[in-house]
């Protein structure tokens, strides 16, 4: 079992910026791919960004590209999601989940461990 709380959420204006954390306990940390998904209002449940059990890997959906950056801190057993230049557009509940897989996959159903999630707003 890993439970997984996130934190960092909040109202930003357009152009702003927030730092989303992940925290997890209760396994070893850096045996698992991590990931970012949101869900939007009146949306599906997209992938954002992942990152490899070294954090040497990371991906990214393509309308994050350039502006978030996913890395993690193994020793802390945390997950971080800068978000620069936010876009209202950006708004959404965004939730980290963890995995045993080797790779990082896009699809929310590969994930067996999910954060409760922490709400994004951005105001135009």
């Amino acid at each position: 079992q890993v439970q997984l709380v996130e934190s960092g959420g909040g109202l930003v204006q357009a152009g702003g910026s927030l730092r989303l954390s992940c925290a997890a306990s209760g396994r070893t940390f850096s045996n698992y791919v991590m990931v970012w998904f949101r869900v939007a209002p009146g949306k599906e449940r997209e992938f954002v960004a992942g990152i490899s059990r070294s954090g040497g890997i990371t991906y990214y959906v393509d309308s994050v590209k350039g502006r978030f950056t996913i890395y993690r801190d193994n020793a802390k057993n945390t997950v971080y999601l800068q978000m620069n230049s936010l876009k209202p557009e950006d708004t959404a509940v965004y939730y980290c989940a963890a995995d045993w897989n080797p790779v990082v996959l896009r699809s929310a159903r590969e994930y067996d461990y999910w954060g409760q999630g922490t709400q994004v707003t951005v105001s135009s």
